[in-house]
């Protein structure tokens, strides 16, 4: 696969280390993963939890309501403590994104075409472009990436973030249940496993 030209020499993104982090588990996380999340220690806990959503705000509240009775739970939280970020915290949060990049095996093509809407994006906004892309195939996300850059790109300001805010809320829930879905699988997790999740930068 062709090396994506502007990202080659980039941070690898908060959540790299949580498998399909931009796509879902097709498998649903089950009660272990979520007893395992529930006793994390505080630290470990809002560490993880910043690889879903960049906020300080937002692990902290979603790691100060622990222990969750069940997955659902868990998701309505993460709503709830999306829905309250203050533009200081949506800053932060976005501040932490990375481009999604496409599925191994995408042209080269495609993905200078990506590379060149996402400077675009990023000269207009000043953060990287969102988006959920949970429920698109991989042969669909090259055309969904790019169809949605351009039909943003034509946003104001004031309405794109709005945009990003929720795109951002949807992209946390699939990152929390890949995170319990790794958990889930995980045959017991050392401190040193969870040393993956500290915070770059």
């Amino acid at each position: 696969m062709a090396v994506h030209p502007r990202h080659a020499t980039r941070s690898p993104p908060l959540s790299s280390h949580l498998p399909a982090q931009a796509r879902g588990s097709s498998d649903p996380p089950q009660d272990s993963g979520l007893a395992r999340f529930n006793a994390l220690s505080p630290e470990a806990a809002h560490s993880v939890l910043l690889h879903c959503c960049g906020s300080t705000r937002w692990a902290q509240r979603v790691a100060a309501h622990r222990p969750y009775p069940d997955h659902g739970a868990l998701l309505a939280a993460a709503d709830e403590a999306s829905y309250d970020l203050s533009q200081a915290d949506l800053s932060e949060a976005l501040a932490g994104e990375f481009p999604p990049e496409l599925e191994p095996g995408a042209s080269y093509a495609a993905l200078l075409a990506l590379d060149a809407a996402h400077a675009e994006y990023e000269r207009t906004y000043r953060h990287a472009f969102v988006i959920c892309l949970d429920g698109h195939t991989p042969e669909e996300q090259a055309d969904e990436l790019l169809a949605a850059i351009r039909r943003r790109m034509d946003l104001e300001v004031d309405e794109e973030r709005a945009i990003s805010a929720d795109e951002l809320r949807r992209v946390a829930q699939v990152r929390l249940a890949d995170l319990t879905h790794w958990l889930t699988s995980a045959d017991g997790v050392s401190a040193a496993e969870f040393g993956l999740f500290a915070p770059v930068g």
